[in-house]
């Protein structure tokens, strides 16, 4: 066991909330040693944070500045990441992720081709041949910023956002690669489509991706996608 890293520093994120921030770069370590923090934040103040919400390499605490003195909360932070040390990244659950690659459903997959000077059946075997960690989930329910993806497709984010992404695209933007859970505006480079839905307020758990998980993604043809959706609406 070796101690967390060191805090950069513990800034206001408004007036009901702080950030924590570790050193700022995508590093397993550094946010394994974060989503350690936000658990024992948790544990330690109880009912006077309302979140602890884990990024790549930060956690901000949102509490109620009415009854939770801000400089108290700061205090506890502190004394809460001088007592976690670094462990190992935790085994996560590892999921299985098909994807339909290219044609209507990936729009973008020829400029990743174009980008990394390789064919596309590279860009699908190189972005299905790794095991990447999901860092943090934000920006929508259930949308999962995972990494990293191998150097030679780490494509850009798109020039300008679309105005509509549709469900289930899997996108790469730079070291990361995620699925677009709902319809949303979006400026990542969409190179297939999958069936799994990454939040569904019906399931009992409605987030099928959490910090700490592992994710495969697997190569499935346009007749086993469309097979996987008549399954779910039958």
């Amino acid at each position: 066991m070796t101690a967390a890293p060191e805090i950069v520093r513990i800034v206001p994120a408004g007036d009901a909330a702080l950030l924590l921030e570790f050193p700022q770069r995508i590093d397993v370590d550094i946010n394994s040693s974060a989503a350690a923090l936000a658990g024992r934040l948790q544990r330690r103040c109880g009912g006077a944070i309302r979140d602890a919400v884990v990024g790549y390499a930060t956690v901000t605490v949102y509490f109620d500045p009415l009854i939770v003195d801000a400089a108290w909360m700061e205090s506890e932070m502190r004394a809460a990441a001088a007592e976690v040390e670094h462990a190992p990244a935790s085994a996560g659950t590892q999921v299985d992720v098909p994807v339909c690659y290219g044609g209507e459903f990936g729009p973008d997959l020829a400029d990743v081709a174009t980008f990394g000077g390789l064919t596309t059946d590279e860009v699908i075997a190189r972005h299905s041949s790794a095991t990447y960690r999901v860092y943090l989930v934000g920006f929508v329910p259930g949308f999962a910023y995972m990494a990293s993806v191998d150097p030679s497709i780490a494509a850009p984010r798109r020039p300008a956002p679309r105005p509509s992404v549709p469900a289930g695209s899997v996108a790469i933007a730079g070291p990361q690669t995620g699925i677009y859970p709902a319809v949303t505006p979006g400026g990542w480079n969409i190179i297939g489509r999958t069936a799994l839905k990454p939040y569904d307020p019906a399931r009992q758990d409605p987030f099928l991706l959490r910090t700490g998980d592992t994710v495969r993604f697997r190569a499935v043809s346009r007749d086993a996608y469309d097979r996987s959706i008549v399954g779910q609406t039958s």
